[in-house]
């Protein structure tokens, strides 16, 4: 019993051996799941960066953020630039910074009254009973019902929700709190082994100097 359960162990740990060199693909997905989410962020800024500019300033509709312009250019700038470089997997620890602040002033200024709840869900564990649930929350169950007998009554329903079901978008943290959680996983693996520029110039450069 004893021998087999060696065999076992030696087994698992054989095989966690080999999954190292494997170890890239977990950081490649976050990167490939991150970089189009922030290059479309960013380019929509950089569309209306006027709009971006008077809204991150404006302190009764918009955030009141001071230096609205040079938030509005770093705010964009990091998404953009970025997400391309997330998409290659360069310079990966160092760019997941900005992108992590990015997030946590995306977070404080623009989330946080929402609560977590990115769609407004009544039913959720994650607002019932808890200090994220926010009244629009409590109230959205309400509104879109009434949105349904609406459009079933004067609209074409069927058509209308043929791609998906209506939701009410609460705007609240977790899309934000996600990207953050996966940026900071890369800042400690990197863009990863094998899959990344980053890994590659730093291979190329220690075979050089041997």
């Amino acid at each position: 019993m004893k021998q087999h359960l060696c065999k076992l162990i030696q087994l698992y740990q054989c095989s966690l051996c080999k999954l190292q060199y494997a170890d890239g693909i977990a950081p490649l997905l976050l990167r490939l799941y991150l970089a189009p989410v922030m290059i479309q962020a960013g380019w929509t800024k950089y569309q209306s960066f006027d709009n971006i500019v008077q809204w991150f300033g404006d302190a009764e509709w918009g955030l009141g953020l001071p230096l609205p312009g040079l938030m509005a250019f770093l705010a964009t700038s990091a998404e953009l630039v970025g997400g391309i470089l997330l998409l290659f997997g360069a310079l990966t620890r160092l760019i997941s910074i900005p992108l992590m602040i990015t997030m946590i002033i995306a977070m404080a200024t623009v989330h946080w009254q929402h609560g977590w709840l990115a769609i407004a869900d009544s039913s959720s564990w994650l607002a019932d009973g808890t200090l994220l649930l926010n009244e629009s929350i409590i109230q959205s169950q309400e509104k879109l019902t009434a949105a349904k007998s609406l459009l079933q009554t004067h609209g074409h329903y069927d058509w209308l929700t043929s791609s998906g079901n209506f939701v009410i978008l609460n705007n609240g943290i977790e899309f934000a709190a996600t990207y953050f959680i996966m940026l900071l996983v890369l800042l400690f693996t990197g863009g990863g082994r094998y899959t990344s520029f980053d890994y590659w110039v730093k291979h190329l450069a220690i075979n050089k100097h041997e």
